[in-house]
């Protein structure tokens, strides 16, 4: 059972986050319906480590084996999207890659195909990007040393 609770005032969201570098470069995803870009991740399963969550993650959009090195980031996080209002509480971890195959220039699908187009970007172009949350543009270039708390309250409509 996904960590999603619908109510009348919003929903509630539970997401675990891979942060995926390698040459400098970071792997995000979007879909395709959407102009902005995140981290790949998806929702914790009730009863499921947060490791576990972004390993599962990892294997069922990318078909890859990935290791939760640290965690960077909790977040809670309030915005609106498509009309709702969302609490999401998430965790962002560093992975490594059992396999180093998958960086490629160009934009990509998962193995479950659409909707979730991937891309490898240079760190070095991200303030260029709509990505949310929007402190990942510079986080990103200066991981944190250790686990930051960090909350974004600002209700962006994306």
């Amino acid at each position: 059972m996904d960590l999603v609770f619908n109510t009348a005032a919003g929903v509630f969201n539970y997401r675990v986050a891979g942060i995926w570098i390698e040459n400098e470069h970071v792997l995000l995803h979007k879909n395709i319906d959407d102009e902005h870009w995140a981290l790949p991740g998806g929702r914790a399963e009730l009863m499921e480590p947060s490791e576990t969550t972004v390993q599962r993650e990892f294997q069922e959009e990318l078909g890859v084996e990935v290791r939760a090195d640290r965690l960077l980031w909790t977040m809670e996080h309030f915005f609106t999207y498509k009309e709702k209002d969302f609490h999401e509480f998430g965790m962002y971890y560093l992975v490594t890659a059992a396999e180093h195959g998958l960086a490629r220039k160009d934009s990509f699908w998962g193995v479950e195909g659409e909707p979730l187009l991937y891309k490898w970007f240079p760190l070095s172009t991200l303030e260029e990007l709509t990505l949310y949350p929007t402190f990942l543009k510079k986080g990103l270039v200066n991981l944190p040393q250790q686990n930051e708390h960090v909350v974004v309250k600002k209700n962006m409509i994306y």
